[in-house]
């Protein structure tokens, strides 16, 4: 069949909007029509060249949500019709990490980067080319192709419009608070970067029990947007963040200080470990380029005031188990989803949206199809 979808053509490029092929699904994987899909920064660092693709072209796109519309053989846990979430790890259920409940670290995990499916093979193609696809997914294509893995169904009286922010953004910034920050009642806590994921560290903080959750944010309207969905504070620098903290623990520091900017360096990393206190905790979520080596912080402080650096990837959840617990949070009015959505755009409009999220004008750009 025909779909329209967004590709890298090159590095560092633009996106360009072509139309493919993409063929049936195969054993264990489902065709979905995509309704809407996120425009993730992760995505903007493959256009920047941040992190090397194998293979061109390269469909983006992992964040998003659809309708499940035919199945391959093999699936036994969807139907046509049902509403799906992607999940950019799709979690095998076998090895070691998903038998641990950490299915963020499926071994899977480790096909990502080649942009062919779980089988080594393709199934979407432009003039006679193999297309690379993001995450096995390729959320920037009206129609797409992935693993039943891939897919969480999540109830049909849900706005897949709402739900699509599930696949990564949420649960990537709620979990970096909750699971990663261990955030207790009463805690202080810090949030550098409140942009798409960011904004949903704040919300996990402020529903752990944070008794101060301090966003720092360069940009006006995110700081805005973070005061409305739970900082207790917000200021344009982690410097100015940092003294709040210190002023309310008799200069001791923020007990964790989550890290979310749009490119990380080492140098956020240091400023984050300045900002806690001892025995405290740096969450690092944010995404640096692959090549960037190197962190300016004291081993002798690491070790004499036992503060922790924490990796953090998808939130270190569970999505197949954590993104419905989420939805019931949605749904009951304690996880705000539609207030992240500053605008959406067509698939055409895709590199307006990223030029809006650099200029900083949206928390979070949605691209809705026009087959939905």
């Amino acid at each position: 069949m025909k779909t329209n979808a967004a590709m890298l053509m090159e590095q560092p490029g633009k996106w360009e909007v072509v139309e493919a092929d993409l063929d049936p699904p195969r054993d264990h994987e489902v065709l979905v029509r995509m309704v809407a899909s996120g425009l993730c920064h992760s995505d903007d660092h493959v256009a920047k060249a941040d992190g090397k693709v194998p293979h061109f072209p390269y469909c983006g796109g992992h964040e998003g949500a659809g309708v499940v519309e035919q199945l391959g053989t093999g699936v036994r846990g969807l139907e046509p019709g049902d509403h799906v979430v992607t999940s950019f790890i799709p979690g095998c259920g076998r090895c070691r990490w998903c038998a641990h409940g950490m299915q963020n670290l499926c071994d899977s995990g480790a096909l990502l980067a080649g942009g062919a499916q779980l089988d080594g093979g393709f199934r979407l193609h432009y003039q006679g080319r193999d297309v690379a696809r993001s995450s096995l997914i390729g959320a920037f294509s009206e129609w797409s192709v992935m693993s039943e893995w891939s897919c969480i169904k999540v109830p049909k009286r849900v706005p897949l419009r709402s739900a699509a922010l599930l696949g990564c953004a949420v649960p990537t910034g709620w979990g970096s608070a909750v699971n990663a920050a261990r955030v207790q009642p009463g805690d202080v806590v810090i949030v550098m970067g409140v942009g798409g994921i960011g904004i949903n560290a704040v919300q996990g903080a402020a529903h752990a029990g944070a008794m101060l959750v301090i966003a720092a944010d360069p940009v006006h309207l995110k700081r805005d947007a973070a005061l409305r969905l739970g900082a207790t504070h917000a200021t344009a620098s982690i410097q100015e963040a940092t003294e709040i903290a210190r002023s309310a623990t008799n200069g001791q520091g923020a007990d964790s200080t989550i890290i979310s900017v749009g490119v990380l360096t080492g140098e956020h990393i240091a400023e984050g470990f300045d900002s806690i206190r001892k025995g405290g905790t740096v969450v690092v979520t944010a995404v640096a380029p692959m090549d960037s080596v190197g962190i300016p912080i004291s081993p002798f402080m690491l070790a004499m005031f036992q503060k922790r650096l924490q990796g953090c990837l998808y939130g270190m959840m569970a999505p197949s188990a954590d993104v419905p617990r989420l939805l019931s949070l949605y749904e009951h009015g304690t996880l705000k989803l539609d207030e992240l959505v500053s605008r959406t755009y067509t698939l055409e409009e895709i590199n307006v949206g990223y030029e809006d999220m650099h200029a900083g004008t949206n928390i979070r750009g949605l691209v809705e199809f026009s087959s939905s």
